[in-house]
């Protein structure tokens, strides 16, 4: 091993060891749930049992096309409570977004955040929040970790898909509009203090989104559980329960949009799956993912399948023992931890091929390749406790192997 690579890895270990002491202190929590068909509609009595209104209400534009709010916001007039709606059809939120719903909040005396979408709206309402309590920075200022260190409003998260699992997790991942970097503010604080998780809002999902969400939620677990180092025995179970949730039902629902029983369970398994990544951290995949995202549009579900098998096997040994159990998990099989982690990552690939979802990446240009390598290692390291380190020549090695 190179002596540069000997340096950034001891670096990055210290300081991953650190952290770990120091995650003992910081107030990690779950919020507390409504799940179940329907769960949307009871949404509004139970603000109203919890003393709370003037809600600003964050949505893409297809979904208050489509009706899916109706039922909620037809229930909100009913309980009396008031709300100013944001709406935007772009896939990923900006700075831009963040400053408008926060001079919503501002004009309209608003008190309640609810965000409902898949992860980039959830993650617009996180971005909000966080402006309404640190009026004066940008946001730009507020990505990193613990920027943010205060009381957000009550926060509602409804997810639409079954994957980013920004529901209970403390990210929000916002678009620079100037630069396209992708980057995420991370604090405790930002988790949702409520989620509601109602299969029905998924049931109507493309089978392609099904499968690019469902491998985004399968994504947070793996990395969750083989980066370990940050975890407790719950962020070990709950990967785990994430994983054979996934593994059971991500092809059902695939196949059959309208099996209710295994959306809840995709929910379920997506929730979970955030909340160990909420302590456990995420890893390579997400951090060059993050890049391809904000430089080219590539949606962030697809990355994600992309990048996730082509990730675990470049570690390689490193992450073999992890993965092993997570194929003890799903019933894979071996005859020792290589040939288990190589079959997981086997049934990976197989699952995205029975979903139509590629295997390379078709959008890089070559004046991006460092762009892209500064990027991932400036998110990724020291903070992500991945099972090898990676420098720069380990990134260009990556995504020559990932470039269709």
């Amino acid at each position: 091993m190179k002596f540069s690579k000997v340096l950034l890895t001891t670096g990055c270990r210290i300081y991953q060891g650190v952290f770990k002491l120091a995650n003992y202190l910081v107030p990690y929590r779950m919020p507390e749930y409504l799940e179940g068909p329907n769960s949307i509609g009871k949404l509004p009595a139970f603000l109203k049992e919890k003393g709370l209104n003037d809600v600003l209400f964050i949505t893409g534009t297809g979904m208050l096309r489509r009706g899916q709010a109706e039922p909620m916001l037809t229930a909100m007039d009913k309980e009396g409570i008031r709300y100013t709606v944001l709406s935007f059809d772009h896939p990923d939120p900006t700075c831009d977004d963040v400053e408008e719903g926060w001079r919503l909040f501002k004009e309209n005396n608003c008190k309640v955040i609810v965000a409902m979408g898949g992860g980039s709206r959830l993650d617009c309402g996180k971005g909000i929040a966080a402006k309404v309590v640190r009026p004066n920075r940008k946001i730009t200022q507020l990505q990193g970790v613990l920027k943010v260190h205060k009381k957000i409003p009550p926060f509602v998260a409804i997810p639409t898909t079954a994957g980013t699992g920004s529901e209970t997790t403390i990210a929000a991942v916002i678009t620079d509009s100037s630069t396209h970097h992708k980057a995420s503010i991370n604090d405790p604080c930002l988790i949702p203090k409520y989620a509601v998780l109602d299969p029905l809002l998924t049931v109507g999902l493309p089978p392609e989104t099904t499968a690019t969400t469902g491998m985004d939620a399968l994504c947070h677990a793996v990395e969750a559980y083989t980066n370990h180092t940050y975890n407790t025995k719950l962020e070990n179970r709950l990967a785990k329960e994430a994983v054979n949730l996934i593994y059971h039902n991500i092809l059902r629902v695939y196949h059959d949009g309208n099996d209710v029983e295994a959306r809840q369970k995709m929910q379920l398994g997506a929730f979970y799956a955030g909340r160990a990544f909420t302590r456990g951290s995420v890893g390579y995949v997400h951090a060059i993912g993050h890049t391809l995202g904000g430089l080219y549009g590539m949606p962030h579900g697809l990355a994600m399948s992309v990048l996730l098998p082509h990730v675990m096997r470049q570690f390689g040994a490193k992450a073999h023992k992890p993965l092993a159990e997570l194929a003890d998990v799903c019933g894979i099989q071996g005859h020792n931890d290589a040939e288990k982690a190589n079959a997981f990552i086997d049934w990976i690939e197989a699952a995205k091929r029975e979903m139509n979802l590629p295997d390379k990446v078709d959008v890089i240009e070559d004046k991006d390749v460092e762009q892209i390598i500064s990027w991932a290692m400036k998110e990724a390291n020291p903070l992500y406790p991945v099972p090898e380190v990676w420098d720069r020549d380990d990134f260009r090695k990556f995504i020559e192997i990932i470039r269709a």
